[in-house]
């Protein structure tokens, strides 16, 4: 089944077809492994986000509509990266792929960066539309990783003024990337 596309394989797939489920995983998996491990830094947790959002799309397959399946693969690893990143209080920076080190899999690497370049840009444009001190505050704390007592300190403001203004950017980019939030994996 290795040469079947995707469509044809996500077609079995939705009538249960598991050699073809697998053919896809083999596809695939390692594409997202080296995503999520290139933003992470751990190889457990990356393994656990790919094995993840295969186990969801299996146990979703007869509902999900999935016209690209690379699109929404790349998309899903993107949105585990960001919410595990959040939930373990991570930063990170989109980086140019030429500094990605192990390059072992075959992949897109301008695709990949494309889609990189634009959530940069989706960001910043969203962020341009907080007042400045919000964007300024906001930045501090998830671009420069510095602690909201730090941020109060430099800016001469109290630290309850930094969480008000995070909580309000946080808000802003929640609800102005509430299509990444549509993707439930």
């Amino acid at each position: 089944m290795t040469s079947d596309s995707d469509v044809d394989l996500w077609s079995a797939v939705r009538n249960d077809n598991e050699a073809a489920f697998t053919t896809l995983f083999n596809r695939y998996w390692e594409l997202l492994y080296h995503t999520s491990f290139r933003y992470l830094k751990d190889h457990e947790v990356s393994e656990e986000i790919v094995h993840d959002i295969f186990l969801s799309i299996w146990s979703r397959r007869k509902t999900l509509e999935i016209n690209l399946l690379k699109n929404f693969l790349l998309k899903s690893v993107r949105y585990q990266i960001y919410s595990h990143a959040k939930a373990s209080k991570l930063s990170f920076t989109f980086t140019d792929q030429s500094a990605y080190e192990n390059k072992v899999f075959e992949a897109n690497e301008g695709e990949i960066r494309m889609i990189e370049v634009e959530l940069e840009w989706e960001l910043d444009r969203h962020l341009s539309q907080l007042p400045l001190r919000c964007k300024e505050i906001f930045k501090m704390s998830r671009i420069k990783n510095l602690s909201n007592q730090e941020i109060a300190v430099e800016l001469g403001i109290s630290k309850r003024s930094v969480e008000n203004q995070i909580t309000l950017a946080s808000k802003h980019l929640r609800h102005s990337f509430g299509f990444i939030a549509a993707i439930k994996v």
